[in-house]
């Protein structure tokens, strides 16, 4: 299949998203589409699938104008879309998910679940996925749900696939899986659109690059015709100087300490510390449980065992309310389902947490409120038309804007940063880096959960890595190499 978008236009209220935009794909390729959040990207992509009409522009599917009315129609036609975020239903089983309005019936209606399954166990070992269809998605990895996302897709035979950041929540062996059947797609013809923000896997898997900025396509070029550089250059308009900046913090004394944290079956034994003005960086196999130690830390979870201190005093925290007065801050790693209310405005998402602070005599103060939300998103270049908006309508990348800026705002002393540039554009990332080493300058310990390797060696002041539920090893800065936290991170030492 080949596809074609000329001249497209989009634009919601006074909101102009996309300005003219070409692109196009040929039957087994790989292009991607590349450009910083709010570049117009996703808009493209939910024009292309008939979940927003274009004001403008034409597309054409193997030399015919077409013009799908919604993504279902798109996908009967072999256009099939694989979001950033996960399309599941937590409480139905992975079976079920993989099916959902989609069911093998007979010719009498009833559900043919032998076949599904059958289906479903071929498809995940053409994945190399091992996964229980009888389990609930709500237990399983935000990686394992990934991999159901890609499957439901793979089971469609899609001619065009857009893949949405499909590597964010992967691990090292699941990309390369991934990779490889991207590969055997396109010997069969299957045309890949691929959305990400990692440049590593842009050249190594990508055919051509079209980058798109404020919503308009710079430019379309051969993969092996440009460089990293340039297609930066192109995405942020401007050379992008020391991609992981300075830090020019002070290390103090011991701010937050840990003391033989368990949890049965996740983590046993998990000591450290985080110093005044220190980034510590954790590293790990996804399902190693680092965000299971996070989430205990911070009260979501209930631990067995073990002892937290908060600048040498010993504290208990039952709850996230109680980790929130204690001043540690949690950015998680899931922010659709844990670090947002979607249906708030911009504003409530970011006050949430500091709503007291606005409050005298049970009166909230909405104009310092406002003062206070305006702030923060000029200071983390959150793009959107006003603070009134919900926080639904902004891209992945300034939802998670949104979940840090919260954080930043009640003046945490201790922040845990849970896989905090997911999802976040390349210039964006910058600004993200830029923010911990400010945050770390004012005395704040910052502890960043990490699946980026570059991202943990280029911010970290120390790296503590995790294996199977237990401290592998600990590297200093000039100790850490990639080399080095992966053989922790498999068991070696």
């Amino acid at each position: 299949m080949e596809v074609k978008m000329t001249g497209i236009r989009k634009s919601f209220g006074s909101n102009s998203v996309l300005r003219g935009v070409d692109f196009d794909i040929q039957a087994g390729e790989v292009h991607a589409l590349m450009g910083e959040n709010g570049a117009g990207k996703s808009t493209l992509m939910n024009i292309l699938t008939g979940l927003h009409k274009a004001d403008a522009g034409e597309i054409s599917i193997n030399g015919e104008n077409k013009r799908f009315d919604n993504p279902k129609e798109a996908e009967e036609h072999g256009v099939s879309f694989i979001h950033q975020e996960m399309n599941t239903w937590p409480e139905m089983t992975v079976l079920e998910n993989l099916f959902i309005g989609k069911e093998l019936k007979t010719s009498l209606g009833w559900v043919k679940t032998k076949e599904m399954r059958t289906l479903a166990e071929a498809t995940f070992d053409d994945l190399g996925v091992k996964i229980d269809l009888d389990q609930d998605v709500k237990q399983l990895s935000v990686g394992q749900q990934q991999m159901i996302e890609i499957a439901k897709s793979l089971m469609t035979n899609a001619q065009v696939i857009i893949m949405d950041e499909p590597t964010a929540a992967l691990t090292e062996r699941e990309i390369d899986v991934l990779f490889k059947i991207i590969h055997t797609l396109k010997s069969k013809k299957v045309a890949i659109i691929y959305i990400s923000h990692r440049m590593e896997e842009i050249f190594k898997i990508s055919d051509r690059i079209t980058v798109m900025r404020d919503g308009v396509s710079i430019d379309t070029a051969l993969t092996k015709e440009t460089t990293n550089d340039e297609v930066v250059r192109k995405m942020v308009g401007r050379d992008l100087e020391d991609y992981y900046p300075k830090k020019h913090s002070k290390i103090g004394e011991v701010v937050f300490e840990t003391k033989g944290l368990t949890q049965a079956n996740r983590f046993k034994d998990i000591s450290f510390t985080v110093k005044s003005g220190e980034i510590v960086g954790f590293s790990g196999l996804m399902g190693a449980g680092r965000t299971e130690i996070m989430r205990s830390i911070f009260g979501i979870d209930e631990l067995d065992q073990g002892d937290i201190y908060l600048e040498g005093e010993k504290i208990t925290i039952k709850s996230p309310s109680t980790a929130i007065s204690k001043g540690i801050g949690f950015l998680t790693e899931n922010r659709k389902e844990e670090g947002l209310i979607l249906d708030y405005s911009i504003r409530d998402n970011i006050s949430l947490p500091s709503i007291d602070g606005f409050s005298k005599k049970g009166l909230i103060d909405t104009k310092a409120e406002i003062d206070f939300a305006q702030l923060l998103m000029e200071r983390l270049h959150v793009k959107a038309e006003n603070q009134f908006d919900s926080v639904s309508s902004l891209s992945g990348g300034n939802q998670q804007k949104v979940v840090l800026a919260k954080w930043i705002g009640i003046g945490s002393k201790v922040l845990i940063l849970d896989e905090p540039t997911r999802g976040v554009d390349v210039g964006a990332k910058r600004e993200i880096y830029q923010l911990m080493n400010e945050l770390a300058d004012r005395g704040v310990a910052i502890i960043m959960v990490s699946s980026d390797l570059p991202e943990i060696l280029g911010v970290s002041d120390r790296v503590i890595v995790i294996h199977e539920g237990h401290v592998a090893g600990e590297l200093s800065k000039t100790e850490a190499t990639e080399e080095k936290i992966m053989k922790l991170a498999t068991g070696g030492y």
